[in-house]
């Protein structure tokens, strides 16, 4: 990258950091931040990627993901105003695509469930916030100004302006509207905790019964075995 073009960088790094991390004082701060040091090494590895030459962009990202926890594969599509902040074990796989102004905290992954070819990896749209440890999997859309709460796990569409939190993620806000609880249960897949809860609970109902039947089969023989003495 020419030196004009790695100064203009810094300078909309700086801008773009300044407006999501308050911690930053001056512009040559940007310089030590993971995120700008694994975007320098994206452009360029994604640049590699387009012309074909795969190794050399996949030996660029590597080098990177050492250098800043971050694994960004050199195929993903990313646009304006991306940020990570912090970005430890963040990872962006190859199919991603993220759009413009869009913030992802540590321990994200975009990634895919590993049954899919082709477009495998979720697409992200302008002015999302992916929160700590978030977990967005599959070939979908997160639609535009929407929020992800940490450590959601998102397998499914999320259309525009929501707010998604929980383990499968569910919808509990719309265009800044809370969601009635009917809508967030039919709008969503079932919750596999509360299902295993449902299991064991019956299974648990079932043990009780047959403990209940087996005392009252020994009270009966032992009944029996005092007649006959």
């Amino acid at each position: 990258m020419p030196v004009l073009g790695i100064i203009s960088h810094i300078k909309e790094e700086f801008t773009v950091i300044k407006e999501r991390d308050p911690a930053i004082k001056s512009p040559m701060e940007v310089l030590l931040y993971p995120s700008f040091r694994v975007m320098l090494s994206y452009r360029r590895a994604h640049k590699l990627y387009l012309k074909g030459h795969f190794f050399w962009a996949r030996f660029i990202s590597q080098r990177a993901a050492r250098k800043t926890g971050i694994e960004i594969h050199p195929g993903a599509t990313i646009g304006k105003g991306f940020f990570i902040d912090h970005g430890s074990g963040v990872i962006i796989g190859e199919t991603a695509i993220v759009g413009d102004n869009v913030t992802l905290y540590q321990g994200v992954t975009l990634g895919g469930t590993g049954k899919e070819t082709g477009k495998r990896h979720p697409t992200i749209g302008d002015n999302v916030m992916i929160s700590a440890g978030a977990k967005i999997i599959g070939s979908f859309t997160v639609g535009e100004n929407s929020k992800i709460g940490a450590g959601s796990v998102v397998i499914e569409e999320v259309p525009p302006n929501c707010t998604v939190v929980g383990v499968p993620g569910r919808i509990v806000k719309r265009d800044n509207v809370k969601m009635p609880r009917s809508d967030m249960d039919q709008c969503h897949l079932p919750d596999p905790v509360k299902e295993d809860i449902t299991v064991l609970q019956r299974e648990n109902a079932e043990l009780v019964n047959r403990v209940l039947d087996l005392e009252q089969a020994v009270r009966i023989l032992s009944a029996d075995a005092q007649k006959t003495k």
